[in-house]
């Protein structure tokens, strides 16, 4: 009985220490590839922005570049330009001023529209009702406006939204 147990004892250090080297080339293998890995990290790291180039092709092409000041060459440009008179957009002049109305309604009947303008009075607006003539039959629009003022539009444009009034943008050429 007494090799049986010793047979047992035996195999059990034999396997020991075999394992036990097999963690240690591990061990080695992981942690000199993990020096390798931070080597080759460093290698691609950009310079500093500090550091002197020390590639002497980058160092020649910087040399062989040479430097221009802007106010050392400005001065010395001209540009010259042949455009006619006629091609040049004109400014725009007191004479071609747009005003603004908003449209408040356009009705077939006047009987509407005045109805509509009546609504507008009530609201503190200046509305008027002008009458068209068209291929398509009499029409009454009613109209608040011209506007001095873009937030005076935007005024009016307001109060009548309150009221569930649909208006319309309309731009005319003073005159």
């Amino acid at each position: 009985m007494s090799k049986r147990k010793t047979s047992r004892g035996a195999s059990r250090h034999q396997s020991a220490p075999a394992s036990g080297n097999g963690l240690r080339w591990y061990s080695a293998g992981l942690v000199s590839g993990l020096f390798l890995a931070f080597m080759l990290y460093l290698a691609t790291l950009p310079p500093e922005p500090g550091e002197a180039v020390t590639d002497p092709q980058r160092s020649s092409a910087a040399a062989t570049q040479p430097e221009y000041e802007f106010w050392e060459v400005l001065p010395n440009q001209e540009i010259t330009v042949d455009v006619d008179p006629a091609e040049v957009p004109r400014s725009r002049s007191t004479s071609e001023v747009s005003q603004y109305l908003l449209q408040a309604g356009s009705f077939r009947e006047a009987e509407d529209a005045d109805r509509r303008r009546a609504e507008l009075l009530l609201l503190g607006l200046q509305p008027k009702v002008e009458e068209t003539r068209g291929d398509n039959g009499r029409w009454y629009r009613v109209v608040i406006g011209p506007f001095e003022s873009r937030s005076a539009m935007a005024r009016a444009r307001s109060l009548t939204a309150q009221q569930d009034i649909d208006t319309l943008l309309i731009q005319r050429k003073a005159g």
